[in-house]
C-alpha cells in the first residue's frame, strides 16, 4: 500500500484539483473561455527557468514555435552530446546480463521485453561537422553554442507530453523539468517537452494538433539544417534565406535565425520516440497514429517507438479497475470526469470518444498492426490501469512489441508527480524505460535486454 504521507498528500491534492476544475467549469460556462492563442501554463504553478548551461548535466532552452498560438517546446540537451564516452566493454557486459528478477519487487511485466537483436548499425563516419554558432550571434544570453570545428554526436529525439488532466501542467513546470532532465540523461536523448495549449481555453483537438505540429516542426528543422550545406542565397518554403559561412546557419531576410542550432548540431530525427505522461499519453498515441499515416511525408523524422505512462484512458463500459479503484489516489474517477468535461467539446462529450478510448469502435486512423512499438507503464492503485493494459494486449495480438510495466504499491503519476519524483520507484521507472527504449534508438543494436 502507498505510504501514509502519499495518502495524506493525495487527499489535499484531490481537494485542490476538484476546486480548480469546478472553478474552470463555472468560468467556462459564464464567459466561454475560448482563446485561439491559448495558454500553455498556469500562473499559480511552480516553474523552472530554462538554463542553457549544463547544470546537472543537461542544458535547457525554451522556444515559441508558433506565433499564432502559445505552443512552446523546452529542449533538454544532455552533456553527453558534446563528447561521446568511449565504449566500456565491462559495463556493456554488465548491462547485457541485466537480470529481470532483480526488478520484480517494483514492477511486473506483461508481454515480452526482449527481442532478437538486429545487426548493429554502423555510424556514418562521413557526417558533416556541427552547424556553427557563437555566443554573440546565437546565444546572447550565454550558455552552450555548438562549435563549427567539432564533429557532432547525433542523439535520438524524444517528444515528451506532460500530464495534468488537460487543464494544468506545463513543459516548464518544476516537476516536468526534473523528470525530463532525468529522462534525457538515462536514455541519452534530446528531450523536446511540448507545451501544448490547455483546456478549457482550447478544447479538443487543440492539444492533439499541437503535438502533431511539433513533430512537423522537428522535420522542418532537420530540412532547414540540411540547407546549411548549400551555398548562396536560397528560398525555403517561400522565405528568402542566406547561408552565412562563418556561422553555418540559415537566417531570414530580417536576420533572425530559422535553424535551432542545438537540434541542427546534435539531433537525429530518424530515431524519434514519443513519451506521454497521463493525458500526455493520449496525445502521444494520437501523434503516433498521425506519424504512421504520414509515412515518408515526415522524412527525415521517423517515430521508432512510444512510451505511454499511465495513459488517461476511459470508456463507457467500466473495467474492473474502474469499478474497484474509482476513488483511488490523486486523479480519482470523479475528478477525472470533470477534466474530460473541460477538455471535450460539449457536443462531442462521450467516454468512447477516440481521444478517450483507444479501442473505441469509432477510432479512425491506421490499423493497430502499423503502430510503433509501445511500452505501457501502469500503477497498481490506478483506476485507469486495466484499459491501458487492454490496449497493450490488442497491440500484441497484431504482433506489435507492446510490453506493460506494472509497478506494485504505485499510484497514478508515481514517477512524475512533484512529491514522488525523488523516490526510488520513480528513478527505477526511468531506468526501466531507458532499457526498453534503447532497443530502438541504439546505433549498436540492443545494448540492454531483460
Amino acid at each position: 500500500m502507498p505510504s501514509v504521507g502519499v495518502k495524506l498528500y493525495s487527499v489535499f491534492f484531490k481537494l485542490l484539483l476538484k476546486h480548480r476544475l469546478q472553478n474552470l467549469i463555472s468560468i467556462s460556462a459564464a464567459d466561454g473561455l475560448s482563446d485561439l492563442f491559448g495558454v500553455s501554463t498556469r500562473s499559480d504553478e511552480s516553474v523552472a527557468a530554462a538554463n542553457p548551461s549544463f547544470t546537472d548535466g543537461v542544458a535547457t532552452k525554451d522556444i515559441h514555435i508558433d506565433p499564432m498560438t502559445s505552443l512552446t517546446v523546452r529542449i533538454f540537451l544532455p552533456e553527453s552530446a558534446l563528447s561521446p564516452p568511449e565504449p566500456d566493454s565491462s559495463k556493456l557486459r554488465h548491462k547485457d546480463n541485466y537480470n529481470h528478477q532483480t526488478r520484480s519487487d517494483r514492477r511486473h511485466s506483461h508481454g515480452p521485453l526482449h527481442q532478437n537483436s538486429p545487426a548493429p548499425a554502423e555510424r556514418n563516419e562521413s557526417r558533416r561537422n556541427s552547424y556553427g554558432c557563437n555566443n554573440e550571434n546565437l546565444e546572447p544570453y550565454g550558455g552552450y553554442a555548438p562549435s563549427p570545428k567539432r564533429n557532432s554526436r547525433k542523439l535520438p529525439v524524444m517528444l515528451q507530453f506532460h500530464g495534468g488532466g488537460w487543464v494544468s501542467g506545463s513543459s516548464d513546470s518544476a516537476a516536468n523539468d526534473f523528470f525530463c532532465r532525468r529522462i534525457a540523461k538515462v536514455c541519452d536523448v534530446i528531450v523536446l517537452a511540448v507545451g501544448y495549449r490547455l483546456a478549457p481555453e482550447n478544447r479538443y483537438p487543440a492539444a492533439f494538433e499541437d503535438g502533431v505540429k511539433v513533430l512537423n516542426w522537428l522535420g522542418k528543422q532537420a530540412k532547414l539544417a540540411d540547407c546549411c550545406m548549400s551555398l548562396g542565397n536560397r528560398r525555403v518554403n517561400g522565405v528568402e534565406v542566406k547561408k552565412l559561412n562563418v556561422q553555418g546557419q540559415i537566417v531570414d531576410a530580417f536576420g533572425a535565425s530559422m535553424v535551432e542550432p542545438w537540434l541542427a548540431a546534435h539531433a537525429d530525427p530518424s530515431r524519434c520516440v514519443l513519451l506521454g505522461v497521463s493525458c500526455g499519453g493520449n496525445i502521444a498515441d494520437y501523434v503516433a497514429r498521425k506519424a504512421v499515416e504520414a509515412g515518408k511525408l515526415l522524412d527525415p523524422v521517423k517515430v521508432v517507438a512510444q512510451v505511454l505512462m499511465y495513459p488517461f484512458f476511459i470508456g463507457n463500459n467500466p473495467t474492473q479497475s474502474e469499478i474497484k479503484l474509482s476513488n483511488s489516489y490523486f486523479y480519482d474517477k470523479p475528478v477525472s470526469v470533470l477534466a474530460w468535461k473541460l477538455f471535450l467539446p460539449e457536443k462531442e462529450f462521450d467516454f468512447d470518444h477516440p481521444a478517450a478510448n483507444p479501442l473505441a469502435h469509432n477510432r479512425s486512423g491506421p490499423p493497430l498492426k502499423l503502430m510503433p512499438p509501445t511500452l505501457t507503464v501502469v500503477a497498481e492503485h490506478d483506476w485507469m490501469r486495466d484499459r491501458a493494459i487492454a490496449y497493450s494486449e490488442e497491440l500484441r495480438k497484431v504482433n506489435v512489441d507492446s510490453p506493460v510495466l506494472e509497478y506494485k504499491d504505485a499510484v497514478h503519476e508515481f514517477a512524475t508527480l512533484d512529491m514522488l519524483l525523488k523516490t526510488p520507484q520513480a528513478q527505477a521507472c526511468a531506468e526501466d524505460i531507458a532499457i526498453w527504449v534503447k532497443k530502438y534508438i541504439s546505433l549498436r543494436g540492443h545494448e540492454f535486454s531483460y
